[in-house]
């Protein structure tokens, strides 16, 4: 503020009276403050009449262009102290009850015992200064529940960077629906398990369709380890009139398994699985789990023993039903009036696998 013309009490007065312009360089308000001080003490403000005092306000006001209460409060405060000073803020914070070393535990708790409810979680840490002694859990053991849950979601604790245990992801076969383009040699595959009597493992079907053709393979095994699916899957591939181009499961451990991948790298067949949230990905295979067979070999419990002999059921019996004499439908893709596509099941397309 550029106001050394302005000495006495009748410039000022003048000046509150005109429309003169001034400049202001002041664009803070610890520069307004500043200018305000020296102006009352230029004009020795406390020494003033009544009216003095009133023009000196009004000037105040016009330059800074604050209130009448601001500058009757800005006053006051330079009256007090002597000095007009721009009160910092310090925003009120409650004290901090629980450390960042006891956010920690918190979050360290939470990690080996995989994130437990809020009464769960504070049992635990009652327990590890009560029952176990551990001195450093002396003060976060009174904590609350709700508590608890705030710490959690607070920057403190995920500032610790423990997060939840990823699973394991598999890089055996792609994660992907099949698309044969028409051509046979694209099977699904599923197991279907001959139910448990008195803790005695039943024995184990591993079905076999071919998607377009509906040739279909079924073979049992006693139990789905590696050591024994893979000569089975081996001869099943084989049974089959065609070549083999793709192999389709589920994520089922017996068949997401490197000596199940390595078999059908051996011999070049392209492995995929079923996609998350995916469950028609599969549909046909699971299908024919029904309608074959449980229709044939029921719910009931079948010793492991019987493997070898189902087998010689279906290599002489089973598949060659299934795939000469038992007619299946199969799809006809339609495009109705609103460009939908859908599937038709017409009579005449009833044909067996082998036709």
């Amino acid at each position: 503020m550029d106001d050394k013309q302005i000495q006495t009490l009748e410039q000022v007065q003048q000046f509150v009276a005109s429309s003169q312009t001034i400049e202001f360089k002041g664009i803070n308000t610890k520069e307004k403050y500043q200018w305000i001080e020296e102006v009352l003490k230029k004009f020795k403000y406390g020494w003033l009449k009544r009216n003095g005092k009133g023009i000196l306000r009004r000037y105040i006001e016009k330059v800074t262009g604050y209130s009448r209460a601001q500058v009757a409060r800005l006053v006051s405060s330079y009256h007090e102290s002597g000095r007009l000073r721009v009160t910092e803020y310090h925003r009120h914070r409650f004290p901090e009850k629980y450390t960042m070393t006891e956010v920690g535990l918190l979050a360290k708790t939470d990690e080996l015992h995989g994130w437990l409810s809020g009464p769960a979680t504070k049992k635990i840490l009652e327990r590890e200064f009560k029952v176990y002694g551990h001195t450093q859990f002396e003060n976060i053991s009174g904590i609350s529940v709700a508590q608890i849950y705030n710490l959690r979601h607070s920057n403190r604790y995920r500032g610790k960077h423990y997060t939840h245990t990823k699973p394991v992801i598999s890089r055996i076969g792609e994660r992907i629906k099949p698309e044969p383009q028409g051509r046979p040699g694209h099977i699904r595959v599923d197991t279907v398990h001959q139910g448990d009597d008195k803790k005695q493992k039943g024995v184990y079907h591993i079905n076999a369709v071919d998607e377009v053709t509906q040739w279909e393979i079924v073979a049992s095994v006693s139990r789905i380890t590696e050591y024994d699916l893979e000569p089975l899957l081996e001869n099943m591939l084989n049974q089959f009139p065609f070549t083999i181009r793709g192999f389709h499961s589920d994520n089922g451990g017996e068949y997401v398994n490197r000596t199940v991948a390595d078999l059908l790298n051996k011999l070049l067949i392209r492995f995929t699985r079923s996609r998350p949230r995916r469950p028609d990905d599969n549909g046909l295979v699971e299908s024919k789990n029904g309608s074959i067979i449980r229709k044939n070999l029921g719910y009931a419990h079948i010793p492991q023993s019987c493997a070898n002999l189902l087998n010689v059921y279906h290599l002489e019996h089973l598949n060659p039903y299934i795939n000469f004499h038992r007619p299946c439908f199969f799809p006809v893709a339609i495009i109705d009036r609103k460009g939908k596509m859908k599937n038709t099941y017409p009579y005449d397309k009833i044909k067996t696998p082998y036709e």
